[in-house]
């Protein structure tokens, strides 16, 4: 039913993946070794940080949990800062659960797509510990403006035809050499080896000239006589070099292999051979055979005695077995109970973080007593403003009074030269 898994033959089922994924994260870890030395990590990152260098699977095994998370974060924030974002260099007195998800959400921020929890990372070590690394390094070397320069191509060498002749001339020819170990098996089994062997037919074939042969002879062509040939070798040199090399000849007649005489002789010796040994042999056969039944029995008479004395032990054994097989149940039932309360404590504590950072902004908001002096400021300085305008009111008011008093007195003193200066028609 599922695409991903394939059934054997005995019916179970294989999961489709490479033999060496487990492996990858290795490679992912020795690409990440090599990305840290591009960004010089031993003088910025070990030196000016006072922290410890990582080997090439540091990260790829879990060794010690939480030097590792240390090393982690340390690690993630210098690559954070390498590729120019801001993040502080954490101590060992803050807060990993809080650094983990500032860390997890700025990553994100990057662009980078991640599904992963802050428990998982806990560990300080793994797949997604090492992929998060080596994507802030790539982030880091596209900042440096490091790029990978194109492959170059060894120039090739010139053919040399002298040192392919000479190669030619030294290969060793595998089945000329088979044919001669063959040969010399043959020869090994027909004669003896101590005995030197005179091929007569080879003599007859040596060449007439030996005296004549140089450099001239050589590419002269061979002259076979259509005649009877006559020696022209002096028979005092011959004699000479005759006895010179006699000690070293001996000539060995070949026996006929079908000769049923030799082979029926060489049977009965090997018969008489055969029969003088076998008395050896079975009589040291024989006590060995006595020897062995008598320990057999020793030996099955202390099984005995040790199975009879032995059976409460056994018992007791088999019931202890059982106990710590169930022992053993419980642990793991216990164990599973653990890791789930372990990752609610730590989903709860990191809840508790977040509310106790809301209350302490929420509590800063309240007991900050900065709006109400600025409200009263602001009412002292209205009641200034009132006062001006109030003066500026009464000022205007008493010029509006003194200039109607002023038009009324002017309104009289107008009506009153009137009234002086009518004339007067009775």
């Amino acid at each position: 039913m599922a695409d991903d898994t394939g059934k054997g033959a005995a019916g179970t089922e294989v999961p489709d993946v490479s033999p060496g994924a487990g492996f990858q994260v290795f490679v992912d870890m020795s690409n990440l070794y090599n990305k840290l030395k591009l960004l010089n990590y031993d003088d910025e990152y070990v030196l000016k940080w006072r922290m410890k260098p990582i080997s090439r699977i540091h990260f790829a095994v879990s060794t010690n949990p939480g030097e590792q998370l240390h090393a982690f974060i340390s690690l993630t924030a210098w690559l954070f800062q390498k590729g120019g974002v801001k993040f502080d260099k954490p101590s060992e007195d803050d807060d990993q659960s809080v650094l983990l998800t500032n860390m997890i959400a700025q990553f994100k921020k990057l662009g980078h797509d991640i599904s992963v929890s802050t428990n998982k990372l806990r560990t300080g070590s793994g797949e997604s510990v090492v992929y998060i690394l080596n994507r802030l390094a790539d982030d880091a070397l596209k900042k440096t403006g490091f790029t990978w320069r194109s492959p170059e191509k060894p120039d090739e060498l010139p053919d040399n035809d002298d040192a392919g002749a000479k190669d030619d001339d030294n290969e060793i020819d595998v089945n000329k050499i088979d044919e001669e170990m063959f040969n010399r098996d043959n020869d090994a089994d027909e004669y003896e080896e101590d005995e030197t062997v005179l091929n007569m037919e080879a003599l007859s074939k040596l060449g007439l000239n030996s005296k004549s042969a140089g450099v001239n002879a050589i590419s002269e062509p061979e002259v076979r006589p259509e005649l009877i040939m006559e020696s022209t070798t002096d028979a005092t040199e011959w004699k000479l070099e005759v006895e010179r090399i006699l000690p070293q000849l001996k000539v060995t007649f070949k026996a006929e292999n079908k000769d049923w005489r030799a082979r029926q002789e060489q049977r009965l010796t090997y018969k008489t051979q055969i029969a003088s040994s076998l008395k050896d042999a079975e009589q040291m056969l024989t006590r060995f055979h006595t020897d062995i039944s008598k320990s057999l029995e020793k030996i099955t008479t202390r099984e005995q005695y040790i199975n009879s004395q032995l059976t409460d032990h056994v018992q007791e054994f088999h019931r202890q077995q059982d106990a710590l097989a169930l022992a053993k149940q419980h642990y793991r039932q216990c164990s599973q109970g653990i890791t789930e309360k372990s990752q609610q404590l730590a989903q709860i504590s990191a809840e508790l973080t977040r509310i106790k950072e809301e209350m302490e902004e929420t509590g800063q908001s309240v007991t900050d007593g900065g709006p109400l002096v600025k409200i009263k400021k602001a009412i002292e300085e209205l009641n200034r403003d009132i006062v001006r305008v109030d003066v500026r009111i009464a000022v205007l008011e008493h010029t509006l009074m003194q200039s109607k008093v002023r038009e009324k007195e002017e309104a009289n003193d107008d009506k009153s030269d009137f009234q002086f200066n009518e004339p007067d028609f009775d």
